[in-house]
């Protein structure tokens, strides 16, 4: 079942909202987490898993992303 605009409209600040900064939340304790168990990593290394972790979040939401900032195509036009 596909999602109209206004629901992808809806989850999308759901998730940018909500779900961001619960990930923002999480990556840092895991990064922060795996620095006191293994030893802090070199900063290179450790800004390219925060810019990989900043990539990775928006695959899965593709699609709900997609569109959000255009017209509703669903409307008609007046």
């Amino acid at each position: 079942m596909a999602l109209s605009h206004k629901a992808r409209r809806r989850w999308s600040l759901v998730i940018l909202l909500v779900g961001l900064p619960l990930y923002v939340v999480v990556a840092v304790t895991v990064v922060n987490w795996l620095g006191v168990k293994f030893g802090r990593p070199p900063i290179l290394l450790e800004l390219a898993v925060y810019v990989g972790l900043g990539i990775l979040w928006a695959f899965p939401f593709k699609y709900v992303f997609r569109g959000v900032g255009q017209a509703d195509p669903d409307q008609d036009a007046k």
